[in-house]
């Protein structure tokens, strides 16, 4: 089935809208990519430093 015909099927919808949304998304350009990556890496880093700061007080109190 083309996926421009034209009754398309939920799944054909889906796939579009999907498709159009990374469109758009990686439309913005590579650096915003790589901002959210960093921003993600970061918070990783975050949460893990606090849970041992945490970890680390738990054992000492």
């Amino acid at each position: 089935m083309n996926s421009r015909s034209k009754h398309p099927g939920p799944l054909n919808k889906r796939l579009e809208a999907i498709r159009d949304h990374l469109r758009k998304w990686t439309g913005r350009g590579e650096q915003s990519v790589q901002h959210h990556f960093l921003q993600g890496a970061a918070y990783k880093l975050g949460s893990g430093a606090v849970t041992l700061l945490i970890l680390w007080w738990e054992t000492r109190h």
